[in-house]
């Protein structure tokens, strides 16, 4: 019986202006090599400025995960050559970063620290030939991009447990502001550490990491395939191998890449063009003073009224979270259903849009719901019409046409419902009770939804003395 051992690596690109170390505009999509200078390109003679806004950001991280902000922090050199790396190394920090310590949830944090991008690979098929051939580009409209690495410790024990650490971590930066951590863009990159070892052992196994994972989706599959993997590895008598393994997530198989480096691989050296970073104090009051509620915190709020699932659902979905608390400040006499009709219904509605993307009020919204939960309106009919209310915003017409069917008009509903239906009226009568379906469908169809189903259920028992 094996324990797995999960830690992660997570990229983040820094939704700054201008890149790490050259006022280089950032930029995703546009022509290759049209956002570079000779500092990103790494002409002979030019210098590296670091760029505030990065630092700035670095350490609201740092004060948002609860680590020690170090009081001088370095900037190395990894040395390694690739086509990415028009300089032969990366701008990094190695063994004094900016942010270490720390912890988010049950997760230790082990370091935060600053560096830059690489360039991006372009691998061209028969469309990108050149001569004939088929062709690979370097676009270094990427390389020099400011980034945050953070490196947790190996607390994690499932692939399903690092999963819902990155998405609360990717919930917490998005909510920060400092990236808008868009893992198919690849501002957001995970990266995992994996181990196994024998349950009930303290010591570490031999780890792998599979890199680059383009989704939670996918970085769970890739963890439970390398789990399975290194599991039957040593149940065979075989040694699992320190190295990088790709994950396809087409054909569930992994591939290894390269022997794991080790950090005298890189040859760190300090770098030698930068001075030492030294956060004053007014620099990490700023910082403190920059961060809102995080996610964590918002759903320990919302668990005071919501069922935990619920809460920590509109807490990572901030903008969710947002249109919640605006509907329930215009009425909050329903949390509950409010958050219920947020998640199940509304949800579905809008697709792959945000609730600011639409016409759809936050009072309007509530108001509906309240109407429903006081059985005023008919669900049936607000559901339909939620994907109109979005384009359109109007709520008059759908609270009109929703208003639930009651009194003499309902009495009269069920009336027709019961003559019109004399098969299943003999079958409730001799004691077959699934009968009534049919009659409470009649009376749905003609009333479009807008009675309440538990009322015309009583009706009928009442009219027929059943």
């Amino acid at each position: 019986m094996y324990e797995p051992v999960i830690g992660i690596e997570i990229h983040v690109q820094l939704a700054t202006r201008t890149k790490m170390f050259c006022s280089c505009a950032l930029s995703f999509g546009e022509e290759p090599n049209t956002r570079t200078c000779p500092v990103c390109l790494a002409h002979p003679g030019v210098l590296p400025v670091t760029n505030a806004e990065a630092v700035h950001f670095g350490l609201m991280i740092g004060l948002a995960l609860g680590c020690e902000i170090a009081p001088r922090s370095i900037f190395h050199r990894k040395n390694y050559f690739y086509p990415d790396s028009p300089k032969a190394y990366q701008i990094s920090q190695y063994d004094v970063p900016l942010c270490s310590g720390g912890r988010l949830g049950d997760v230790r944090i082990h370091r935060v620290h600053l560096e830059e991008d690489a360039a991006k690979l372009v691998h061209a098929g028969s469309s990108g030939r050149i001569h004939g051939a088929e062709s690979s580009v370097v676009d270094f409209n990427r390389c020099g991009t400011p980034l945050v690495e953070i490196v947790t410790e190996p607390d994690l024990r499932s692939a399903a447990e690092a999963a819902e650490f990155g998405r609360l971590l990717q919930a917490t930066l998005r909510r920060m502001g400092v990236s808008d951590v868009n893992m198919e863009e690849g501002s957001l990159r995970v990266d995992a550490n994996v181990s196994v070892r024998p349950a009930g052992e303290t010591a570490l196994g031999t780890k792998t990491e599979l890199k680059n994972m383009n989704s939670f989706r996918f970085l769970e599959r890739g963890i439970e395939a390398e789990i399975a993997r290194q599991e039957r590895v040593l149940a065979d008598g075989g040694t699992v191998e320190q190295e990088t393994l790709h994950f396809d997530p087409v054909s569930g198989s992994l591939t290894s890449l390269r022997s794991k480096e080790e950090a005298h691989d890189y040859r760190y050296f300090p770098e030698p063009d930068l001075v030492p970073l030294a956060p004053t104090e007014a620099m990490i009051e700023r910082a403190q003073a920059a961060l809102p509620e995080l996610p964590a915190a918002r759903a320990e709020r919302f668990e005071r009224e919501l069922p935990p699932d619920l809460a920590r659902l509109l807490a990572f979905r901030t903008e969710l979270g947002d249109f919640y608390e605006a509907a329930l400040e215009a009425d909050s006499s329903h949390p509950r259903q409010l958050a219920n009709w947020i998640v199940n219904d509304l949800l579905g509605a809008l697709g792959d849009r945000e609730p600011g993307e639409t016409n759809l009020d936050p009072a309007d919204f509530a108001r509906l719901v309240g109407l429903v939960a006081d059985k005023q309106a008919s669900a049936g009919a607000v559901r339909a019409a939620l994907p109109g209310l979005l384009e359109d915003g109007s709520i008059e017409e759908v609270i009109a046409t929703s208003s639930v069917a009651e009194g003499d008009e309902l009495g009269g509903i069920v009336d027709r419902a019961i003559a019109d239906n004399a098969d299943a009226v003999e079958k409730i009568r001799a004691g077959k009770d699934q009968a009534i379906g049919a009659l409470v469908g009649a009376v749905m169809r003609e009333t479009k939804g807008r009675a309440d189903g538990g009322e015309v259920q009583r009706l009928i028992r009442e009219k027929l003395g059943a």
